[in-house]
């Protein structure tokens, strides 16, 4: 009889068989030093986890995406261009027989590292699209490893590089020592780098040759001035206004640097006036009492350029506040022209005059120049001046709609800001009333729902005619016409139907949201809008009577100063 064969297993099934693939891959991916052979690896592979087809891959080098040598040159450049519009983004790629294709991601936690295009001639499964995702994300991650590992490299190598800098400058400086001493060579390299007129990032190149570590300047606020050397952040991280106070009074309290985590600081000071920090990175504690001493030269040295930076940009500030005082009181245009041009400002071309007012800033010479810096900041050329409550601006060209404002939110740490922005002006005659355009801008702003942004004179519409200039008279009649009988009502029973009315309308006849703006119930809204049309005599679904009371109840809330 017969020997009975013994039941073969049934072959793995084709998820698993893709499952096992991909394991096996991705410990191939992990094993894989180069960024290169990482995402070639993952193109090759791409088809063991689905009916997919890498069509291309990219890496990111030096900020830009690099294409693998792999990607074919059919339909290269659509592919690059599509990649490049999705912005970091996934997305879908659309080339011509292929009826799925998407741009996916290679991300790690530092950010994008790099694009996989696949492409297949049918919609993937559910459990294929799984697969795939799992291919990207390890694929990612193992580039995350490459990268980390190759900085690593380069920074050893770069230290390494800086520590033999170091030992020749060290003994460079022992002949100094033998010679002068120590601390007098300092102070001449110091006086020199000054003298140079390279500023911080001068002081800083000078105060990282001498010391090894990296070294930074950075203003009152916390925001990076200049950094010298490796490892800076990128991006700066943004400073906490009240953690930078109490650093600041922290130093201060001390008598020379002040160690602060990695890092040892000293405030730049000028008759007592802190005009910024100056810091060494020093993660392994290596500073000894000669990199303390260059710290503390470099300190005085670095106090002597900004205070001059100050008192230049003082003395700008003061020629550019008068020239603007007196365009804006109306002055000849000769005298004009000529004062311009001493500062560097071409007053020919078409200007627009800029109101800045921020809630939370007192309008000083500091808030001036926060306020000129953010408008070169985003390329305005303009002349500036100051009133109590707002900065004047008088611009060259019209502001980008919230570019000069988004500026001003970053620089200030707060978006509690207005910006009322005039017609244009071709005239230097022009300017006092384009003034005057810019404050009713600002106006209208502060009055809006959305308080804070930026708001144009030629787009206000209706509220251009309600500015200053025009018949207070003429006003008052119309006001009175339409809301005489309510604002008689409040006054006699101490109510608010005007002021209901005007929320009514600003909310746009929405019942909730005008009764929740005045915390009322909307049963009692209304009543109130009925016993509105009782009084008035007016109806709130005439299109006419609508459109009246409305603009009445506009002129009284901002032209006649509403219930005072």
């Amino acid at each position: 009889m017969a020997a009975r064969e013994e039941p073969r297993p049934p072959p793995p099934a084709p998820a698993d068989h893709a499952l096992h693939e991909l394991l096996a891959l991705c410990r191939t991916l992990f094993d894989t030093p180069d960024e290169g052979e990482i995402l070639r690896l993952a193109m090759d592979h791409i088809a063991a986890v689905g009916p997919y087809s890498a069509e291309a891959g990219f890496l990111k080098v030096g900020g830009d995406l690099v294409p693998s040598p792999r990607n074919g040159q059919v339909h290269a450049s659509a592919v690059g261009r599509r990649v490049r519009e999705l912005a970091g983004q996934d997305g879908p790629v659309i080339l011509p027989g292929r009826p799925w294709g998407r741009a996916l991601g290679l991300r790690g936690l530092e950010g994008l590292h790099g694009y996989l295009v696949v492409t297949s001639l049918s919609r993937p499964s559910k459990a294929e699209r799984s697969l795939l995702a799992t291919l990207v994300r390890h694929t990612a991650a193992a580039l995350s490893v490459a990268f980390a590992h190759r900085r690593r490299r380069e920074d050893a190598l770069e230290l390494r590089r800086l520590k033999e800098e170091r030992t020749a400058l060290q003994r460079q400086l022992i002949s100094v020592v033998a010679e002068l001493g120590y601390q007098r060579g300092v102070h001449a390299l110091m006086a020199d780098v000054v003298a140079s007129g390279g500023g911080e990032e001068a002081v800083t190149r000078a105060l990282h040759g001498l010391t090894g570590l990296p070294a930074l300047v950075e203003d009152r606020f916390g925001r990076l001035r200049s950094w010298t050397g490796i490892s800076r952040p990128d991006p700066y991280p943004e400073p906490d206004p009240v953690r930078q106070d109490e650093m600041l009074h922290a130093v201060a309290r001390e008598v020379g640097p002040v160690r602060i985590k990695d890092r040892l600081i000293t405030l730049v000071r000028r008759r007592g006036e802190i005009l910024g920090v100056l810091a060494l990175v020093d993660v392994r504690c290596e500073a000894d009492e000669h990199t303390v001493l260059a710290l503390e030269y470099a300190a005085a040295s670095l106090a002597l350029e900004l205070a001059h930076l100050r008192n230049v940009a003082e003395v700008e500030l003061r020629l550019n506040r008068e020239l603007v005082d007196d365009l804006l009181a109306g002055t000849g245009e000769a005298s004009a022209y000529a004062r311009s041009e001493a500062v560097g400002h071409d007053l020919h071309r078409s200007h627009y005059v800029v109101v800045v007012q921020w809630s939370n800033r007192t309008v000083d010479d500091s808030f001036a120049q926060t306020v000129g810096r953010a408008a070169s900041a985003v390329g305005m050329h303009s002349l500036l001046t100051r009133r109590s409550d707002h900065v004047v601006l008088v611009a060259d060209d019209r502001p980008h709609a919230r570019a000069l404002y988004e500026a001003l939110a970053r620089e200030t740490g707060t978006r509690s800001g207005m910006i009322g922005v005039s017609a244009p002006s071709d005239s230097l005659d022009d300017i006092p009333h384009r003034y005057e355009e810019a404050q009713r801008a600002l106006e209208v702003r502060r009055h809006s729902r959305e308080r804070y942004g930026t708001t144009f004179f030629d787009e206000l519409g209706l509220y251009r005619i309600l500015g200053p200039g025009n018949d207070y008279r003429e006003l008052e009649t119309f006001v009175d016409e339409w809301l005489g009988q309510l604002i008689d009502y409040d006054s006699r029973h101490h109510a608010t139907m005007v002021d209901t009315l005007s929320r009514y309308f600003d909310c746009g006849g929405n019942y909730d949201e005008t009764a929740e703006s005045l915390a009322i119930h909307r049963s009692t809204l209304r009543y109130r809008l009925q016993r509105i049309r009782d009084i008035s005599g007016n109806d709130l679904a005439d299109v006419e009577d609508r459109l009246n009371l409305q603009v009445a109840t506009r002129v009284w809330k901002i032209i006649l100063g509403g219930p005072g």
